[in-house]
């Protein structure tokens, strides 16, 4: 049975908590004695006597305000398939966390409150969405239910949206009308919107077909040199490291970046045992017919098919610190188990999430602002663009005084 990891995202108050719970509640997912606890803490209760939010927001200050702040994990299965759901907050100051939830989530769910219809956060969150490559997108109208289910409702929330996914280039979208606080289309059908001739929210998400390791070229980055120097394995040498993309074989010719020296596989160890091939997401151990100095974040990948190095690179940044990036600050970018200096070199432009448009004069990049900036590295960067290959193509900015990261970079 296959995982699919999806988000929920959306304004304030447009119901993602309780859509999260609803799916939890209608598929009988939630335990005997948390249901016990669910109707005793209960205040904005539904016609079953309960308030579904409160099943993801765990956060005490949470529950006592009645919104999302951190990104609340929950874990659910059906006869057809597992889910892992990140429900993101809605408020603008949180959109960081948001962005934290999405980096992993292979489809995204977006709430629009029909009588409020499209924000500014369903702007921003469909950017991010566009920018981290998610390729399934789910528009949910909720709250039908408050709007008579009106079908022109819907359906002008459709049209302004399908505008914005042209923009942005979101190709695979899709468009449910709900009620989540009724659970109208979330696990069955409803009568109440007989105009609606498409499946159930739950129906989708069971059936929808992700390939999670579709990315070809061959991509290894070293986590760990293991070298034990004991007598029963005196010349052992093996790097370890998860497959970022592609399949490695033994025999493979690979090349050692950024060293450019190039070399053979001689052995793939998985779980202590000796296999001729593995691909993408499997943790293995890859040995190599030269004795050459690597060390960890190095990477080893396919001499055919190899990534790009460059000390001066542009990428996207999602801004996450209070303090702001100007032209001339210095970070430390992180790629995995690589750390490298940078400098910030130009910010090209940002995004007016408002208008979609790019804002060509930019003094500095504040939190929660998205732009395109230049930077300059102390040593090369091996990257793939983040659009051909998202996992080789991401990376963070940390400020090396606190160790926070501030910055999650999508490399171009």
């Amino acid at each position: 049975m296959n995982i699919l990891r999806f988000i929920t995202a959306g304004s304030v108050d447009d119901g993602k908590s309780t859509l999260i719970g609803r799916l939890l509640y209608d598929s009988k997912s939630i335990l005997a004695d948390q249901l016990e606890a669910l109707e005793q803490q209960s205040k904005n209760k539904n016609e079953d006597g309960i308030d579904l939010a409160i099943l993801t927001d765990g956060l005490r200050a949470e529950r006592e305000q009645g919104i999302t702040i951190d990104v609340a994990y929950r874990y659910f299965a059906t006869p057809k398939r597992k889910f892992i759901i990140a429900d993101a907050p809605g408020h603008t100051q949180y959109t960081r966390n948001m962005i934290t939830g999405a980096s992993n989530s292979q489809l995204i769910v977006i709430l629009v409150d029909a009588r409020n219809g499209i924000t500014e956060q369903t702007r921003r969150h469909s950017i991010i969405a566009s920018l981290l490559n998610i390729p399934e997108v789910v528009v949910a109208v909720n709250k039908m239910d408050l709007v008579g289910y009106s079908e022109e409702t819907f359906n002008s929330i459709k049209n302004e949206y399908q505008q914005i996914a042209t923009h942005l280039g979101l190709k695979n979208v899709h468009y449910f009308p709900i009620s989540a606080f009724v659970g109208d289309n979330i696990v069955n059908t409803t009568q109440a919107m007989t105009w609606y001739k498409g499946v159930s929210l739950l129906d989708f998400l069971e059936t929808v077909e992700i390939n999670p390791h579709s990315y070809t070229q061959p991509r290894f980055q070293v986590q760990y040199v293991i070298r034990p120097q004991t007598e029963a394995l005196h010349d052992y040498r093996g790097y370890a490291g998860e497959i970022i993309s592609g399949t490695y074989r033994k025999g493979d010719a690979i090349v050692v970046l950024p060293e450019g020296i190039s070399t053979t596989i001689s052995k793939i160890e998985h779980n202590g045992k000796e296999v001729l091939e593995a691909k993408a997401g499997t943790p293995v151990v890859i040995h190599i017919d030269d004795d050459i100095d690597i060390s960890r974040g190095d990477y080893l990948v396919s001499e055919a098919t190899q990534p790009l190095q460059n000390q001066e690179v542009e990428a996207i940044v999602c801004w996450m610190d209070k303090r702001s990036l100007s032209e001339g600050n210095k970070y430390l970018l992180q790629q995995r188990s690589r750390l490298v200096r940078v400098i910030v070199k130009e910010i090209i432009y940002k995004i007016d999430v408002n208008t979609l448009q790019q804002q060509d004069e930019a003094e500095s990049v504040k939190l929660n602002e998205i732009a395109k900036i230049r930077l300059k590295a102390a040593a090369p960067l091996v990257y793939d663009p983040f659009a051909e290959n998202p996992p080789m193509g991401s990376a963070i900015l940390i400020d090396e005084t606190s160790n926070a990261t501030v910055g999650a970079l999508m490399l171009q």
